[in-house]
């Protein structure tokens, strides 16, 4: 079922902030960083995927995801809702069920045997898909899925994720240059105001994570050297 309200983007964001702290899906630390996917060292970590273990706040952040993405886009922008492998699958369904639309799912890679496929489900061409993702950090990974779905002769020009990490300024560059519009939910930046109005951490924590946040890529070069 669509949503029939629309919440402020401002509140939106704020409210979700605080579901991702109530289920402690945030994760600071800034004595001992944790180790991203790039091999770099950083002092925050979200874990989205613990929201399918919550279904009151993932029914609450799916109809924020949908409503957003309809406000943004256009109530009849698409014909199918496609999940990036694997942590997408989950929210791509939940999404694809509210908007009443086919859902499909895309692999990272060709699975290696039978048909080869990268994308599961029925995705026919000239179909406006939707990619929907639990996150994006610089957008790379969200262009190998797009093109993964224009292979197929459908179109892709929208992303939607719950988090956007809003510290990378080339990620928006490079989703538009591609010709893919992000909408999301919040961002760290989101999680430090509320982090610190409910006073979730300490405030060496918090001031660790907010001179991150503003310059992540000097912050990373200074803890790789040591």
């Amino acid at each position: 079922m669509i949503p029939a309200s629309y919440p402020a983007q401002d509140d939106i964001a704020r409210l979700t902030a605080g579901m991702l702290l109530d289920i402690k899906a945030v994760h600071f630390n800034s004595t001992e960083p944790f180790t991203l996917a790039s091999g770099l060292p950083s002092p925050t970590y979200i874990d989205c995927r613990k929201l399918i273990s919550y279904p009151r706040i993932r029914s609450t952040l799916m109809d924020f995801l949908t409503v957003t993405v309809m406000r943004n886009a256009g109530l009849e922008s698409f014909d199918n809702i496609a999940g990036g492998e694997t942590a997408g699958i989950p929210f791509a369904a939940l999404v694809a069920e509210r908007m009443a639309l086919p859902m499909t799912y895309v692999r990272k890679k060709p699975k290696g045997y039978g048909r080869n496929a990268r994308i599961e489900g029925e995705m026919r061409e000239s179909q406006r898909v939707l990619l929907v993702e639990d996150l994006t950090t610089d957008g790379g990974s969200k262009i190998s899925f797009v093109d993964a779905i224009r292979e197929t002769g459908a179109e892709c020009a929208h992303t939607g994720v719950i988090f956007y990490y809003g510290i990378f300024p080339e990620t928006e560059k490079t989703l538009g240059d591609h010709g893919v519009a992000l909408h999301y939910l919040c961002t760290w930046w989101d999680v430090l105001a509320e982090a610190r109005r409910r006073q979730a951490f300490d405030g060496e924590t918090l001031a660790e994570v907010e001179a991150f946040l503003k310059a992540p890529r000097a912050w990373q070069d200074a803890r790789a050297k040591t």
